[in-house]
Order: C-alpha cells, then sequence, then structure tokens
C-alpha cells in the first residue's frame, strides 16, 4: 500500500518512465515527421504540406515550414529513439507542437469530438516532449553512456590532492 502513495521514485522507475515516453514519442514523431518529408504512411509529402502550411496554418514560405517541421519531427523521433541529444530534441519538438496549436488547432479548442482536432493531442505530446527537456533521457540511453564516459575523463584528468597533505605555505 505504501508504495501506492508514496511521492518519491526509483532511479530504476524514473529510468523505465523516461525511456517509454521517449519511445512512444519517438513512435509518432517518426509517423507524422516522415509523413511530412517522404509521404510515408500515407502521409501528405512535401508538397501537400507545404501547401497546407502556406494555406491553412498561414506559415509562409510553406515550403520551408514543411521541410522544417518534417526535419524536426523525424530528426527528433530518431534522436529520441536512440536518447541522443535528447534535451535538444524535446525542446525542438516542444516547439513544434506549440506552433502547430497556435496555427492550427488552438481555434478548436480542447475539442476531439468533431471532425476538425482540438488542441488536446498537440498538449499532450508537447508536455511529454517538455518532460524529457526538464529530467532528460535517463540512464537507458546514449546521452547517459556519454555523460558517464565525460565523467570518467574529467575525472582521470584533474588533480588529485592526497588527503594527508597539510596546508601550504607561500
Amino acid at each position: 500500500m505504501h508504495a501506492l502513495v508514496r511521492g518519491d521514485s526509483t532511479a530504476l522507475a524514473t529510468d523505465v518512465a523516461l525511456t517509454a515516453i521517449r519511445i512512444v514519442l519517438a513512435w509518432i514523431f517518426l509517423y507524422y515527421g516522415a509523413g511530412k518529408l517522404f509521404g510515408a504512411f500515407n502521409g501528405p509529402g512535401l508538397h501537400r504540406t507545404a501547401v497546407y502550411f502556406a494555406t491553412t496554418a498561414h506559415l509562409h514560405p510553406g515550403e520551408f515550414f514543411a521541410v522544417v517541421g518534417g526535419v524536426i519531427e523525424f530528426g527528433g523521433a530518431l534522436a529520441l529513439a536512440l536518447g541522443l541529444g535528447s534535451r535538444l530534441a524535446g525542446l525542438a519538438l516542444f516547439g513544434d507542437q506549440v506552433m502547430a496549436m497556435i496555427t492550427i488547432t488552438w481555434t478548436n479548442g480542447i475539442n476531439s469530438l468533431t471532425n476538425n482536432a482540438g488542441y488536446e493531442f498537440n498538449m499532450a505530446l508537447a508536455v511529454l516532449a517538455l518532460a524529457v527537456v526538464v529530467f532528460g533521457a535517463g540512464r537507458l540511453s546514449i546521452d547517459a553512456v556519454i555523460e558517464r564516459r565525460l565523467r570518467i575523463a574529467r575525472e582521470a584528468n584533474s588533480p588529485r590532492i592526497p588527503d594527508d597533505a597539510g596546508p601550504t605555505v607561500a
């Protein structure tokens, strides 16, 4: 019972949760980014995405924003899946979803029961991406491996002062 109400979490639980967040976000953004850039998964492809961005989202030039949006989503998905540059990828994906809310879904409200999408999906994705920005990728990531290696190299190169050394006199 205590485990159900305690406020803290173990390091393993945090790492598993962050990995789950990264994998779910990676799959969703891979799907949408590949659809925008390559027309994968029956997506619109670059030309139709550019037209949509220019006409519906009023982002000009549409081609530029289509490429930027697709690269952020597809590249961010790959980065999150690997846990490489996760905080930067999370920040880019957070911004991507804020832009989607501002330009497309905000006027529809939080409304998932109509033909026009509301902003609830964008908001959920943005907050999950923000969790990666705040907490990092966790220990189950390439970021953590790089951090460990940098720490080891830094410790190996830092001068050690013996514990028994007395005060120095200048």
